[in-house]
């Protein structure tokens, strides 16, 4: 039997919850790096998923705390999917998926981790990314490392949003 490790999720397992919003407290730090934010706009930002289900499972999220769709202004609401459309662009130029999961959860009870903060999830897919492995062993294949990810996403959001904010810090 071979061992695959996936130690990252018992890190989110063991991890102390923070009571405060990632969401809302990342963009107005200047580590875009350490929090993984790969692009923002003045209302809206992307963001790698630090647990993701795919290489490249990024999120889209809006810089209002908010928990409903209809709480944001329209030009916010517009500047968001302006954000999701040119995410899924991105991915798709760069890793070439054959497809993708885009999707909001909207309240814990249908499955938001983040429930009091809108942000929609972009999932590459490739045939045959789903296998056994999540089904017999709770473990996900992941085949790039999270910061080469962002090494490859970050300079064409940059290129495609203008540098907005810094890319300080080097990867852990």
């Amino acid at each position: 039997m071979q061992t695959l490790w996936a130690p990252w999720r018992m890190d989110y397992i063991r991890a102390e919850k923070s009571q405060r919003c990632i969401f809302c407290d990342f963009p107005a730090e200047v580590l875009d790096r350490e929090n993984l934010i790969l692009g923002r706009s003045p209302t809206t930002f992307a963001m790698l998923n630090k647990f993701p289900y795919n290489n490249g499972h990024l999120m889209v999220i809006p810089r209002r705390h908010a928990s409903e769709l209809d709480a944001l202004p329209e030009t916010e609401f517009v500047e968001l999917h302006r954000l999701l459309a040119l995410a899924v662009a991105v991915l798709k130029a760069e890793y070439r998926p054959e497809g993708f999961n885009v999707g909001m959860n909207l309240g814990r009870i249908a499955g938001a981790g983040i429930d009091e903060h809108l942000h929609y999830h972009v999932v590459p897919r490739w045939g045959g990314d789903s296998n056994f492995m999540p089904v017999l062993s709770e473990t996900k294949v992941m085949v790039e490392h999270l910061w080469a990810s962002y090494d490859r996403l970050r300079p064409l959001f940059d290129k495609a949003l203008g540098a907005v904010g810094p890319a300080s810090g080097s990867a852990p």
